[in-house]
């Protein structure tokens, strides 16, 4: 049941979309697209295989939804307060790392996540996930294997379709 769900949330898109090739390099822009169906070296997973994942325990699950920055120009005064996450839980949110090219500030928090995640192990298996339609994840997904990680999965269903699958969400904040 959760399966078709999830399958019937997708058919529109599904019933129009042309395979999206793999770039050479990072996506640079338009983040939020339809991705590619495959990303060289990693695992591409659907929500019912990460959620398995999930439960074994044995995958670090690495949200990397972008978090919106508080606006400049705000009156003072403005209370600003950024908008929640629910993730998947026990996952690690690295947001803001999955854009196609990374200050070095940006890059070394991503690098130092992936090592707390882990142990330090790049045998350590990896989950990366955002969003549906979402580059970020396969941005950072690719960047995690560039970084010499063996075991690395792609969720590119991302939380809409791990909810819609029925799986549980979880509040989560930014690693600091």
């Amino acid at each position: 049941m959760k399966a078709l769900a999830a399958v019937l949330m997708l058919l529109p898109a599904l019933a129009f979309a042309q395979p999206v090739p793999e770039p050479e390099g990072y996506r640079m822009e338009a983040y939020r697209a339809p991705v590619p169906e495959t990303l060289a070296g990693a695992q591409v997973v659907d929500a019912d295989e990460a959620h398995a994942l999930w439960q074994s325990g044995e995958v670090a699950f690495v949200d990397v939804l972008p978090q919106p920055p508080k606006p400049d120009n705000l009156p003072e005064g403005t209370v600003w307060r950024a908008k929640p996450r629910d993730s998947i839980p026990g996952a690690v949110w690295l947001p803001n790392t999955g854009y196609g090219a990374l200050a070095e500030v940006d890059a070394q928090y991503f690098r130092d996540g992936l090592a707390a995640v882990t142990g330090g192990d790049r045998a350590h298996p990896l989950l990366i996930f955002c969003l549906a339609e979402c580059w970020m994840s396969w941005n950072a997904a690719k960047r995690a294997l560039a970084e010499g990680y063996a075991e690395v999965y792609w969720l590119p269903v991302g939380t809409d379709g791990w909810a819609a699958a029925g799986y549980p969400l979880e509040r989560v904040t930014p690693r600091q």
